[in-house]
């Protein structure tokens, strides 16, 4: 699975990511007295276990927050911003990045099959935000890369359809956004509490 083109696996600047969470945590985060915000580890997580953010979307960070948070309800939603290095990304806005999960996905595949076992399928409606076979796929090419000694990935990043359409034959969704998964919490430069404008 190693890429020809791995040297542009870096990004060369800075992003900025945003959590949506419980206020409390956001308090402690940023006022220093937590390290990092807790990382996702769950079977339906869409990019692998890690720490997610939306990448330049405080808003939807805090929608998701106050409506779209399916495992426990938010009693004070807030959201908390990060200054992040993405380091070597698996960049799914990108060919090599792309490749390189199909390859994953076809080696689990063939694991399974060997196994007389069927994969585990992405559900939830029309958004799939059940995403076990995306999870199990990225870990299953975190892990090949792992015991094939290649370096590993920092951070992964992707872009997401989702809703109903922005307006009538649109392809844009109403909220599509960008997310991360942050693997190394190296990565995390800082945490900060955004600023909302009048």
């Amino acid at each position: 699975m190693a890429s020809p083109w791995a040297l542009y696996q870096r990004y060369p600047s800075f992003v900025l990511g945003f959590h949506g969470t419980e206020k409390s945590i956001v308090d402690e985060v940023v006022a220093g007295k937590t390290n990092h915000l807790k990382k996702s580890d769950g079977k339906y997580e869409w990019l692998g276990h890690g720490i997610y953010f939306w990448e330049n979307d405080p808003q939807r960070g805090l929608e998701w927050a106050q409506i779209g948070n399916a495992k426990n309800k938010i009693k004070e939603p807030d959201v908390a911003g990060a200054i992040v290095d993405l380091g070597r990304c698996l960049d799914l806005t990108t060919r090599m990045g792309l490749d390189e999960v199909a390859e994953a996905y076809a080696t689990l595949h063939d694991s399974y099959a060997k196994a007389e076992r069927n994969l585990p399928l992405n559900a939830g409606g029309k958004n799939q935000f059940k995403r076990e076979l995306d999870c199990q796929v990225i870990q299953a090419l975190h892990l090949y890369r792992k015991d094939n000694d290649l370096p590993p990935y920092d951070s992964v990043r992707a872009p997401f359809p989702e809703d109903d359409p922005l307006y009538e034959g649109a392809s844009f969704r109403i909220r599509n956004h960008l997310q991360l998964a942050i693997i190394n919490t190296d990565c995390i430069r800082g945490y900060f509490r955004p600023i909302i404008s009048a």
